[in-house]
């Protein structure tokens, strides 16, 4: 049986990290590129990750380069290059740099694996979706971008600090856009089926949402760059989910027209991942604050999506 063939665009923390998770689950053979200027660099990781393999037990063929052949026939591209955030600088600031490097990739990804699923990282999220979509000319269901399965997995991560159980027992929903206009749902979150509100304070609870909204750039005070092990985590397991068909319920920057209102943008929704990408969105009924939370969400998301048209030409 043919292996599957993941191709990850962008060799830095990011993505080296993902080849990393990719290769310990074998999900199939890893395609790791990144500019001419870090072929060597790019090559030598690759073959670093490969002689892992023995000690973790793993088969995979592990390729790096700078050459998007490599990719032909790729049934998953994770799409991480781009300028990273730096202390003091928000994610808007990164969208007209960012535009023509994502822009560029799915061009090219576009000629050479015209059938893959493509899963968006570069930052900010919301907008580089909407250009990797456009610029690929792929259908919707095949673009789709990595946020909420971060986002969520910070938001569980907190809660399981404050209660000092397993992170396992939490499950969580969270909407809308990446970082700091994401809405998270206490009223859909629970530990081991309790819900979150009977076990945490309000008052607590606010802050670890808080906490979360902002987890991004509490990473980058305290890194000095953006957040990078568990960004990579997020995507290998939307990755997972569309390469073994899994029909993983996750929450994911998918194209909204009629659900939610939204009209025909990328947005955070739970979404169902297979082989086919994104087969199905899921519209939970919110409460009006919750509808609120999510409208300025959206409306922000559109702002950048605007922003970014423009540098698209």
């Amino acid at each position: 049986m043919k292996r599957a063939k993941l191709t990850i665009i962008g060799a830095g923390n990011v993505g080296a990290s993902c080849a990393f998770w990719a290769a310990t689950k074998e999900l199939g053979d890893i395609v790791l590129i990144d500019i001419p200027d870090f072929a060597d660099k790019t090559a030598g990781k690759a073959l670093d990750l490969a002689q892992c393999g023995p000690i973790d037990r793993f088969d995979s063929c592990i390729t790096g380069t700078s050459d998007y052949q490599q990719a032909k026939d790729s049934d998953v591209v994770i799409i991480t290059a781009g300028l990273p955030r730096k202390p003091g600088m928000s994610r808007d600031d990164l969208i007209e740099k960012n535009v023509s490097i994502v822009g560029s990739v799915a061009e090219q990804i576009s000629k050479v694996a015209p059938n893959a699923v493509l899963i968006v990282v570069s930052n900010p999220l919301d907008a580089m979706v909407y250009t990797a979509w456009k610029k690929s000319g792929f259908p919707t269901n095949r673009v789709v971008g990595q946020a909420g399965c971060l986002d969520i997995a910070r938001y569980r991560t907190f809660i399981a600090m404050e209660l000092g159980c397993s992170v396992e027992d939490i499950t969580a929903l969270l909407m809308g856009g990446h970082g700091d206009d994401m809405v998270p749902l206490p009223r859909y979150t629970s530990v081991s089926g309790i819900p979150v509100t009977q076990l945490i304070p309000a008052e607590k609870l606010d802050a670890i949402i808080q906490r979360a909204k902002m987890g991004g750039g509490e990473l980058v005070k305290l890194m000095g760059t953006s957040a990078y092990y568990a960004p990579a985590a997020g995507s290998v397991q939307m990755a997972e989910a569309i390469i073994k068909d899994k029909k993983r319920i996750l929450p994911c920057a998918a194209f909204c027209k009629e659900e939610y209102g939204v009209g025909g943008h990328f947005v955070g929704v739970p979404a169902m991942l297979g082989a086919g990408g994104v087969e199905k969105i899921f519209e939970v009924q919110l409460d009006e604050n919750e509808r609120k939370l999510l409208d300025t969400s959206v409306a922000h998301v559109k702002e950048l999506v605007q922003i970014a048209s423009g540098f698209m030409g």
